[in-house]
């Protein structure tokens, strides 16, 4: 029996390099996506800190009843067509 470990079932061929989105410099692949263990470490930074989120827009009571009527409208819409 022969060890190949290199090929075979479970061999993943190497990933592209691609620019950091840190930095910009072309990545690494034991930090794949980032080029270096600082620019990992500045992104997780970010996450965990809150720097990455969402937008959101905190509707009024009003504006609700309207889009819910509007959706109602079209589903009424549908049904009909």
């Amino acid at each position: 029996m022969s060890d190949d470990t290199s090929e075979g079932a479970g061999a993943q061929a190497p990933r592209r390099a691609r620019p950091c989105p840190e930095c910009g410099k072309l990545s690494v692949e034991p930090f794949y996506p980032f080029c270096s263990k600082r620019c990992s470490d500045v992104d997780l930074n970010r996450w965990l800190s809150g720097s990455y989120s969402v937008p959101v827009v905190e509707l009024e009571p009003e504006d609700l009843a309207e889009i819910e009527a509007r959706q109602a409208d079209e589903e009424a819409s549908r049904g009909r067509g």
